[in-house]
């Protein structure tokens, strides 16, 4: 075994190249298939992806990194943080553990959220003072002699002691003033007790990860790492550690552990690259390997190889060894851009998905160890797609850079909110606690099939289109029976809230198999934006008001807001955000105008990804906020005071964002509160947010289906936060992902609830 971590990545996508683990989950979930066909297919992508980084030449292969659902979650597990109403539903431990993530009939699942600012979900672990920490479950050390039995020695990766009590909520009960980072001697005890273990399976080295110190943290919080880590580093029988910390600059946290007596640290350099100069002279990286993640684990552009090794060559000396790395685990990126045989070959030339940056760390590997004469050929190639990237002409659109110089303050601007709250009302006639949806309906089989014939070719345009259509008006008419007060047409024709919009406007490409996990089965496909981003034609119009000539109530025109359109794609990284932010803003402004002037009175632009973007650190909050505010309202300006503007957010922690929520000047705002139960009110309260607002009162990412009452009980809560004048009535999220039955039975309850609370508001 080597003494040295070498050329390395923090971790690998494990939903499958071809969704293999979304199939079996929702295969296994919906009873058609065994647990032991599940654990099957798991097995062959744990094995096929040890083997592949094996093969591909890596020095050292992560292990422990496939999940069912989500790493944190694996971590809660793995250390016995399972909530008594989990046990008490005595399931077996697998329908447990999806009890914890999706729920059951009986049972909410965990508080979902973002992991840090990526469009990747965590389950958010709760831990009270009665919290008992075990090894509960051994799954780190059967994974390391899995892969030992196939001929492949791994690096296990757990989630980091610190991390995990930093991203844990308290549980329900726990006194005023508990923290789970109170829990944290205990913790460790246990994290030592599994290192001692994987140490007699024999594994040399154990990855813990520590993202959250890539965030702005307390003196006491830094003090917690450094009595975690001396105590971890100084266990006589253990592997040896690497300690990763990435999504940016680790700051005052870089030097407290590199006094710590682990072996190696790994910084993200493509994020947190700012931090180059301190590496240079931090205390204690003398002895220390340093993994440099020089190879971007979020984004699809090749890495300019030069520039990455002479960012290498400044680090030589600063410690024992310099490796190369990922900036983070490429769970982030597709698996492979080979699979793509319809994208554009030019702009494929400059793209490197999961596959492709193994390559390269491997490439940067050589060229480190043995001379960059060892890797001349692949190193050429590299340099002419990053020239070719940067010399192109179809990434550069004069006429849109014409548009975005020409802008003045007032194009983002509207009336002030009480002038268009009246001509509103006037307008749409309303009752109070108006209910509506977030905008999407289930995607039906018949949906999906029809969405691939027309893709392979099988129906034509117009067969396609009057499919839609016919499945519009079954959502009207389902939305009219139920009761529901503005409607929506469903989004039938549209494959996701990004991609949709992205295939319609220039300076986009898609891709056919470029998946990424989302949260357990979820997938998305990442559009890529290249170059100069405008909007053509109308994409939606058609669709909105044929909706709207089926009914006589309102119905939304629905659209993805600029920042989540950039959030939730692989961005050119070649000009600021900002300034890519504005042209999308323009794009959707075109569409704004388009449906306000086809008739349609109500408008709602989402958002969901606002907090998303938000930097780690506090410094960079302002200059983020005012660029995403600024998109939104360019979007949604230059409108009749009467158009009613939504926006949608969710699943995420709102409060460094709240005065941006009151900034963007939504007449209407719907805001994930189900799974916490409203607590957002309050963050919104304090602040002074004066317009309408739709807390979700049910929870659409578990299959569960809320009574009537529970509802009723959310929407108490709610009138208790906002005057009934300003309250809405909605689930939190979409309902894409759901079945038609659940979703039927769920609005009906959503809506009984509502006429049980309308009589009570006097």
């Amino acid at each position: 075994m080597t003494s040295k971590i070498g050329s390395t990545v923090l971790g690998y996508p494990r939903i499958g190249p071809k969704r293999e683990l979304k199939r079996a989950l929702e295969s296994y979930w919906a009873s058609k298939s065994s647990a032991d066909e599940l654990r099957e297919v798991a097995r062959r992508l744990r094995t096929d992806t040890w083997k592949q980084l094996r093969d591909a030449g890596l020095d050292s292969v992560p292990g422990n990194t496939f999940s069912y659902y989500d790493q944190v979650l694996d971590t809660a597990v793995t250390f016995g943080a399972v909530p008594d109403r989990y046990r008490k539903l005595g399931l077996n431990t697998l329908d447990t553990y999806f009890a914890m993530a999706r729920g059951v009939e009986s049972t909410p699942p965990l508080e979902m959220t973002k992991w840090f600012d990526t469009n990747y979900h965590y389950l958010v672990p709760e831990i009270g003072p009665d919290t008992t920490f075990s090894i509960a479950d051994r799954t780190p050390v059967e994974s390391f002699r899995e892969a030992a039995d196939l001929g492949v020695t791994t690096r296990p990766v757990l989630v980091g002691p610190l991390t995990f009590l930093l991203l844990s909520k308290p549980a329900e009960g726990a006194p005023e003033g508990f923290e789970p980072l109170d829990k944290l001697d205990e913790l460790v005890d246990v994290y030592a007790e599994l290192l001692a273990e994987l140490n007699k399976a024999g594994a040399e080295w154990v990855q813990l990860d520590e993202p959250a110190f890539a965030a702005d943290r307390s003196a006491a919080e830094l003090d917690a790492l450094k009595s975690a880590y001396q105590k971890l580093g100084s266990l006589a029988k253990r592997p040896k550690l690497l300690v990763a910390g990435y999504f940016g600059d680790l700051g005052e946290a870089l030097g407290v552990l590199g006094a710590s007596p682990v072996e190696a640290l790994s910084v993200d350099l493509v994020a947190g690259g700012s931090s180059v100069d301190r590496l240079t002279s931090t205390q204690g990286l003398k002895d220390k390997e340093l993994v440099a993640g020089l190879v971007d684990g979020r984004n699809i552009w090749r890495t300019d190889l030069d520039k990455a090794l002479a960012t290498a060559a400044t680090l030589l000396g600063s410690a024992r060894e310099v490796s190369v790395g990922t900036s983070c685990s490429l769970l982030h990126v597709p698996y492979d851009v080979e699979a793509e045989t319809a994208i554009d070959p030019q702009v494929k030339s400059w793209l490197a998905f999961a596959a492709q940056k193994v390559d390269e760390v491997v490439t940067l590997g050589k060229a480190l160890a043995q001379g960059q004469d060892a890797v001349s050929k692949e190193l050429a190639a590299a340099r002419a797609a990053v020239a070719d990237r940067a010399g192109a002409e179809r990434t550069h659109n004069s006429a849109v850079r014409d548009r975005i110089g020409a802008l003045k303050p007032q194009d983002a601007r509207r009336s002030e909110y009480g002038t268009r709250k009246k001509a509103q009302e006037d307008a749409l006639g309303l009752p109070k606690l108006p209910t509506t949806t977030i905008g999407s309906f289930p995607q039906t089989t018949d949906v999906r099939k029809a969405r691939a014939a027309l893709t392979n070719g099988s129906i034509d345009q117009a067969t396609y289109k009057q499919r839609m259509r016919d499945e519009i008006e079954r959502v009207i008419r389902l939305q009219e029976d139920l009761g529901l007060d503005v409607l929506v047409h469903g989004e039938p024709e549209r494959n996701d809230m990004v991609q949709y919009f992205s295939e319609y406007m220039e300076g986009f490409v898609s891709t056919a198999n470029g998946w990424v996990q989302s949260y357990g089965s979820r997938c998305v496909r990442p559009p890529i934006l290249f170059g100069d981003v405008s909007r053509p034609k109308a994409i939606t119009v058609d669709w909105a008001t044929y909706a709207q000539g089926l009914t006589g109530k309102p119905v939304k025109g629905m659209l993805t807001g600029p920042v989540t359109i950039l959030s939730w794609s692989f961005v050119r990284d070649d000009q600021p955000m900002a300034d890519t932010a504005k042209q999308v803003a323009m794009a959707i402004r075109d569409e704004v105008h388009d449906l306000e002037a086809a008739g349609i009175g109500v408008v709602q632009v989402d958002e969901p990804a606002l907090r998303e973007l938000l930097p780690l650190r506090a410094v960079q909050h302002k200059e983020y906020l005012e660029w995403a505010v600024e998109s939104f309202r360019l979007a949604t300006a230059g409108i009749a005071d009467a158009t009613q503007i939504h926006t949608h957010l969710c699943y995420s922690e709102f409060g460094d964002v709240i005065n941006a929520i009151v900034d963007l000047d939504a007449d209407v705002t719907s805001i994930e509160a189900a799974r916490s139960r409203m607590e957002v009110l309050d963050d919104l309260n304090e602040v002074g947010f004066g317009r309408g607002v739709g807390p979700g009162v049910y929870d659409i990412h578990s299959p569960r289906v809320p009574e009537a009452a529970e509802i009723t009980d959310l929407l108490r809560a709610a009138l208790a936060a906002v005057p009934a004048e300003r309250l809405w009535v909605n689930p939190d999220c979409g309902l894409k992902t759901r079945g038609y039955a659940e979703v039927e039975t769920a609005l009906r309850n959503m809506i009984t609830a509502t006429k049980e609370v309308r009589p009570t508001l006097g």
